[in-house]
């Protein structure tokens, strides 16, 4: 899925990580403390994998010295970056990308199933963990302004069957996936709209705010939601699989430094969808730097106060 500004990352990087071979930064030589946090190249990946390497170096006093593998071109080279040795923790996993991706299984559609076949699955296959989850799902969602919602009585999916002329917009690659794309949708819930605009997905947003879309499909953690006071509805038939964020790490990583799985345990089911929408949009909407992000969302919630041992 994926989603925000998208910031530059240097073609030789991608190939590099796929080939095995490293960059600085990448594999290479490293101290025994070093601890590499994978990040790809959009605002939340960045935020969390920041707010994952300062509860680290925090928690350990030190010890640890944890760094950012940054801005990779897609969670299949983030992925591919950790099985190859050139990192071994990511700061934000996804069940639905991974479930189907790196895990090659079947969508499931109950989060906590996915959750638990998403966890299995690493530790079977990858001997990784894949943490429980930060309490947000950053997945597909059908979205209205509240003024549009009050007047057609709009609250689930459901309730735009009987108000198929409203204009809908949408990621232009939205309209050509498979499985959980139009094609998908028109299927599962047995009706389509009269008028669908595809666009580019920053412009679905504006065009929502600004009264010339009545309806968009975007992704459930933009901060543009909360920015625009927009109203999320509800997909009472389940057809989006869920995306649950977690932090994830090598049992080998864990195993040599025992205190990072404490640490980072502390940010499990802390921070909700809402709060989500807000910090990408602190980076997004007013420009804050993402590991500034973190640090306010960590210093705000106690994590880094001595009299409450770190947590919030």
């Amino acid at each position: 899925m994926k989603k925000f500004k998208t910031l530059l990352v240097v073609p030789l990087l991608c190939l590099t990580v796929l080939s095995g071979c490293s960059l600085p930064g990448l594999g290479g030589s490293s101290s025994d403390n070093e601890v590499k946090i994978t990040a790809v190249s959009n605002t939340e990946s960045q935020i969390m994998a920041h707010m994952v390497r300062l509860i680290i170096e925090h928690d350990t006093k030190g010890k640890v010295r944890p760094t950012l593998v940054n801005n990779l071109g897609s969670s299949t080279i983030q992925h591919k970056a950790i099985t190859t040795g050139d990192a071994n923790m990511s700061g934000a996993r996804y069940t639905g990308t991974d479930l189907t991706g790196a895990l090659n299984e079947k969508p499931i559609k109950d989060p906590k199933k996915a959750l638990e076949a998403t966890q299995k699955g690493f530790r079977d296959k990858y001997d990784s963990k894949f943490f429980n989850s930060y309490g947000f799902a950053n997945t597909y969602a059908f979205m209205v302004t509240k003024e549009t919602a009050k007047k057609y009585h709009l609250n689930t999916v459901s309730d735009l069957e009987n108000h198929k002329d409203l204009r809908l917009g949408v990621d232009s690659s939205w309209m050509q996936r498979e499985g959980d794309g139009y094609k998908g949708f028109t299927q599962e819930y047995g009706f389509s709209f009269d008028t669908v605009r595809p666009m580019q997905i920053g412009l679905v947003y504006d065009a929502l705010h600004n009264n010339k879309l009545d309806a968009a499909v975007g992704y459930s953690t933009d901060g543009r939601i909360a920015a625009y006071d927009l109203k999320i509805l509800k997909d009472d038939r389940r057809f989006f699989p869920p995306y649950d964020a977690s932090p994830f790490a090598t049992n080998k990583v864990l195993k040599k430094h025992p205190e990072i799985k404490p640490a980072v345990s502390k940010l499990e089911g802390k921070i909700s969808t809402k709060q989500m929408q807000e910090l990408n949009y602190e980076a997004d909407g007013e420009g804050k730097e993402p590991a500034v992000v973190a640090e306010n969302f960590l210093k705000k919630h106690h994590y880094f106060d001595k009299e409450k041992g770190g947590r919030p």
